[in-house]
């Protein structure tokens, strides 16, 4: 599905950067994009509306591996009222952090899973979000010799990559 009314929603999510930006002090500027263009082909997610946030300010919304950065973009999506499965539909990025991190995440996948593949010992990523987990489930979708599960609950949840013995598919 897709974001029924996207410039509507846009709309909103300007009004909501608009006053965190003012009366949270904050040195931002945003700009907001409706059905961008993608530089790749992503399996992972197609946002319908982009949020790229720059300035001054820009090293407290990366601060602690982004976490005010992601706390805006889940603010907009319960604003929205995305169901979960809809999430990667509005994507909020600062400073070219989202890129950085998917090529972080590739490569501790691609890392993790040789590692994998030599000790025959389970390895546990550190707890992390529904879209990295996904990113690294889909750089390791048939990858020789593991697999992926995601395990625990909530903020805990997290994702193991699993060695399949040559007899096992």
């Amino acid at each position: 599905m897709s974001i029924p009314d996207k410039i509507a929603a846009a709309k909103k999510i300007d009004e909501l950067l608009r006053a965190v930006v003012t009366h949270g002090g904050l040195h931002l500027k945003y700009r907001i994009t409706v059905d961008p263009p993608l530089a790749e082909e992503r399996d992972w997610e197609r946002p319908e509306i982009l949020v790229q946030l720059s300035g001054p300010d820009s090293t407290l919304l990366l601060e602690r591996g982004g976490e005010l950065l992601r706390a805006l973009e889940l603010v907009a999506l319960e604003m929205l009222r995305l169901p979960g499965n809809e999430h990667e539909k509005v994507c909020f990025d600062c400073m070219n952090h989202r890129a950085l991190r998917l090529e972080e995440l590739r490569i501790a996948a691609g890392v993790s899973a040789a590692r994998v593949r030599e000790t025959g010992m389970p390895y546990e990523f550190a707890a992390m979000s529904s879209r990295e987990r996904r990113i690294v489930h889909l750089e390791l979708t048939g990858a020789a010799g593991v697999r992926t599960m995601s395990e625990g609950s909530g903020d805990h949840r997290q994702l193991v990559i699993y060695p399949i013995s040559p007899n096992k598919k």
